[in-house]
C-alpha cells in the first residue's frame, strides 16, 4: 500500500453488485485494485470468494512474466500488477507468433497446476508493447497441484478458446492438429452451450450489470 494515500490517484475501471475495480497510481507506480467492500451486500460473499480464489491462483503463478503480479490480499481488497497492453478485440493479432507465445503462456499456467476457465472472453487476453500475450482477470480459475482428468479437460478448454481466437484473426495459420482440436467439443463445452451459458448470461446481466461482449461493466454512480 501506498505511505502516503493522499498522493495516490484512482480511476474507475469498472463498477457494478461485486464491487470496484480500479487503477491505482502513486507517482510512476501504478497497480489495479479490486475492492469487494463495494459489492452490495446480498453478493458480497461471492465477490470476496472470487476476488480470493483470484489471490490464490495469481499467487501460484508467480513468476510467469504474462500474467499480474499478485500484490496483496486483505480485508476484501485484491491489489495486482497493471498489465499493460490492448484488449484482443481492440487489437485483433494476425501474427501467428502471438499465437504460439499464447500457446506456451497456456503450457506454463498448466504446468503451475492453474487453468483459466474464462478465456473465451477477448478482454481477458491482452497484447502488450511487443506483440506479446499476456492474461488477466483470474477469479474463476482453478488451481490444483495435483492435475486429474477434470484438469486436463478444462485445459483442453483453454487451449480450444485460444485456437477459436486464432480461428477468428488468423485463420490462414491454422494447423490441421488445431483444426481437429476445435472441431472436437468436450461434453462440458456441450453443457455449457446447452445449460449453464444461458444462466450465466442472466446472472452477469441482469444481476452484476455487465456484459460479455463489451468487456466491461456498467459504472454506476
Amino acid at each position: 500500500m501506498p505511505d502516503n494515500a493522499r498522493r495516490m490517484n484512482t480511476e474507475l475501471l469498472k463498477a457494478d453488485a461485486l464491487g470496484r475495480i480500479e487503477t491505482c497510481r502513486d507517482g510512476e507506480r501504478i497497480w489495479i485494485r479490486r475492492d469487494t467492500r463495494a459489492a452490495h451486500l446480498g453478493v458480497r460473499w461471492i465477490a470476496r470468494a472470487a476476488a480470493a480464489r483470484e489471490a490464490r491462483v495469481l499467487g501460484a503463478l508467480k513468476g510467469v512474466d504474462a500474467v499480474p503480479a499478485l500484490l496483496g490480499w486483505q480485508a476484501g481488497v485484491l491489489e495486482r500488477s497493471f498489465m499493460p497492453g490492448i484488449p484482443m478485440q481492440q487489437a485483433k493479432p494476425r501474427d501467428p507468433s502471438y499465437y504460439r507465445a499464447a500457446h506456451r503462456l497456456l503450457k506454463a499456467l498448466r504446468a503451475r497446476g492453474v487453468v483459466h476457465n474464462d478465456l473465451a472472453k477477448e478482454p481477458n487476453w491482452l497484447q502488450r508493447v511487443d506483440g506479446s500475450p499476456a492474461v488477466v482477470d483470474f477469479q474463476i480459475a482453478w488451481y490444483r497441484p495435483r492435475r486429474g482428468r477434470l484438469f486436463r479437460l478444462l485445459a483442453r478448454e483453454d487451449l480450444r478458446h485460444l485456437l477459436k481466437h486464432k480461428r477468428t484473426y488468423c485463420p490462414q495459420h491454422l494447423t490441421p492438429t488445431e483444426r481437429r482440436v476445435l472441431a472436437r467439443r468436450s461434453w462440458i463445452a456441450e453443457a455449457w452451450r446447452a445449460t449453464g451459458k444461458r444462466a450465466y448470461k442472466f446472472v452477469a446481466r441482469k444481476l452484476f450489470g455487465y456484459w460479455d461482449n463489451e468487456g466491461n461493466g456498467r459504472v454506476r454512480p
